[in-house]
């Protein structure tokens, strides 16, 4: 196992510089933080899903190896337990990435985004009725369509899909949860495991704060639909003796997203519109780009439905705001810094600048930069800028010699040549390196990288390089891309003959309709292009039928009845479709029957089973 290295002296003296620029620290936000306080449980241990024991290092002095502001942030986010919000308003925080709220009602809880998975939200859960009465759970809110906030329902609610219960959500929730995080599912799942550090250990050379929260919790995620839509701003509902009115906010951090205000408490809740940093316009994982001028809007509509009675402001991460006049003062910053990094980015775009360009002009005006709840612990100016580029204008820069790019391996090659060889490379990348100029080193290396990635002296300089970027990184999802991605230089993932399977958890709890949709993208086009298959697919634990065809190298779904009958439950054609039973098992099981039986095993070969640790630094 190779170690990580210490910081370098051009680190050090980036961390130094940036120090100095930092606004002045009054320790109010970790008095915020920690208003309200009730209990926790010790380390916020969740058996094996979570922990914030591993952080115990954060007690310390900084060392170099960490941007001092993204520790500052890192120290904020272990702070861990119940608190009261006001009265009948309870957040737990800290139990994962995101914040799980309970409000009492008058016989039970209703529960506020429940966490990313199933074992840190039952904690939360069962820390609030020790503290609070043991009541039962009256209705769950989901405030968007990001796995951490409805992820972990069945540890609130394990009866959630029987549909008892109302699980109340923005409308065109459930097809912006399926799109972003089941279509598109293993990619997303892959490049986070780079985003939240998950193969990190956390430490002063490692995983030290995801800027949003602590980190994500890795308990059982399911996705269970919402049985109420809220289809309007001011669409008020009373739940257990508690008015809730509403604002939808679509196509701002998530594509489905609300905001609501509770009259009787005076209590502002602004979802994941409003959090103690700057958000992404555009998220590294991989997701549909923001819309910055939307989010601003919405951001003011709220300000202006509701600040002026507004006695506190909570959300789905960090910690709340008390007062109307704090409550409006966050709210117009917040709204400003979206609108300056939109307005700014078109106008330099109008100037003809590249995204690239755009990226390195783009700084806050001092009335924004002065504020911590602005700086970029998590989305950043450098890639929003480009997020809303790509928004207007797409990804392409308007230079012709940008409309055909050769791929990263030939390209590489070429680079190579160029350079006079391997070693040439090399010797210009090492100098550049002791000079401090990383950017370079890793824009260099790569094309080394992607034309021989068994060249172990170029791994190593390009895993140097990344991790000294990631030390000086302000933004912890930009820290844990770079040392992941020097981990696995170090150690590549090794290879394997059949494809490595990630979490089928959100498929096995989608309606049927959705899973078949999700179905369609596994379809190997080539393989299927004279494939003629069909079938009528008879769910047994949902009485529905469902007419499944190839045509035109497509999957087609919908309602009905025209073919050979195939009868089976959600759960035996997930498995069939990721491999973890075979054809003939579950036949004699008896989980498939029916005389359309061998169409679906002709259909079973033409979807593709993806591999979740595919490469990333390397070919």
């Amino acid at each position: 196992m190779i170690e990580p290295n210490d910081a370098t002296p051009s680190t050090r003296a980036a961390q130094a510089a940036l120090a100095a620029r930092l606004p002045a620290d009054d320790e109010a936000d970790f008095a915020l933080a920690r208003r309200g306080f009730v209990a926790t449980i010790e380390g916020a241990a969740v058996g094996n899903a979570w922990s914030q024991a591993p952080f115990g290092f954060l007690d310390g002095e900084r060392p170099d190896t960490v941007n001092p502001s993204l520790w500052r942030q890192a120290r904020l986010n272990t702070i861990h337990g119940l608190f009261e919000v006001c009265p009948r308003i309870y957040q737990v925080r800290g139990f994962d990435i995101s914040n799980v709220t309970f409000i009492e009602g008058e016989t039970g809880y209703i529960v506020i985004d429940p966490l990313t998975s199933a074992e840190p939200a039952a904690a939360a859960l069962e820390l609030m009725k020790r503290e609070r009465g043991d009541r039962p759970i009256v209705a769950v809110i989901y405030t968007h369509s990001h796995v951490d906030h409805y992820g972990g329902i069945l540890g609130v609610l394990p009866d959630a899909a029987d549909g008892r219960v109302p699980i109340i959500a923005p409308e065109g929730f459930t097809r912006a949860a399926v799109s972003e995080n089941v279509l598109l599912g293993n990619v997303m799942g892959r490049r986070a495991t780079y985003m939240y550090g998950a193969l990190l250990r956390p430490g002063p050379c490692g995983h030290v704060d995801s800027g949003l929260g602590k980190g994500v919790s890795r308990g059982a995620v399911s996705l269970v639909a919402p049985t109420v839509s809220i289809t309007r701003t001011d669409e008020r509902l009373t739940i257990d003796g508690v008015e809730i009115v509403f604002q939808l906010t679509p196509d701002t951090e998530a594509p489905a997203e609300m905001n609501f205000f509770f009259p009787q408490m005076g209590a502002l809740c602004m979802a994941e519109n409003c959090s103690c940093h700057l958000h992404n316009l555009y998220t590294p994982r991989g997701a549909q780009v923001r819309d910055a001028r939307a989010w601003a809007h919405y951001i003011d509509e709220a300000r202006h439905l509701w600040a002026g009675e507004t006695q506190v402001l909570f959300a789905s991460h960090h910690w709340p705001r008390w007062g109307s006049e704090a409550a409006d003062a966050f709210l117009r910053k917040q709204r400003d810094l979206y609108r300056y990094v939109h307005d700014q980015s078109l106008r330099l775009a109008n100037h003809g600048l590249v995204p690239a360009e755009i990226a390195e002009q783009l700084d806050l005006p001092p009335a924004l930069a002065a504020e911590w709840y602005t700086r970029g612990y998590y989305g950043t100016l450098n890639h929003n800028a480009k997020a809303v580029y790509q928004r207007y204008l797409g990804w392409f820069d308007g230079n012709p010699a940008h409309l055909h790019p050769l791929p990263p391996e030939e390209a590489g090659a070429r680079y190579v040549a160029l350079a006079g060889g391997a070693e040439a490379l090399l010797e210009k990348a090492r100098a550049a390196f002791e000079a401090g100029d990383y950017r370079w080193v890793a824009e260099l290396v790569n094309h080394l990288v992607f034309a021989d990635p068994d060249n172990e002296a170029a791994r190593l300089l390009q895993a140097a390089t990344l991790e000294q970027m990631g030390y000086q990184a302000e933004s912890g999802p930009w820290r844990d891309f770079y040392l992941t991605g020097a981990q696995e230089l170090r150690h590549p993932m090794p290879k394997s003959p059949v494809p490595r399977q990630g979490s089928a958890g959100q498929l096995r709890t989608l309606g049927a309709a959705d899973l078949l949709d999700a179905l369609t993208v596994r379809l190997n086009g080539p393989r299927a292009a004279e494939a003629a298959c069909a079938m009528t697919l008879q769910f047994s634990d949902t009485g529905q039928s469902f007419d499944l065809w190839v045509e035109n190298a497509v999957l087609h779904a919908e309602p009905g009845n025209r073919f050979a009958r195939v009868a089976i439950d959600r759960r035996t054609l997930v498995d069939l479709v990721i491999g973890m039973i075979e054809p003939d098992a579950a036949r004699e099981a008896g989980h498939v029957s029916g005389p359309g039986t061998g169409e679906l095993e002709a259909l079973l070969p033409l979807l593709d089973r993806f591999d979740f640790w595919f490469p990333i630094v390397t070919p």
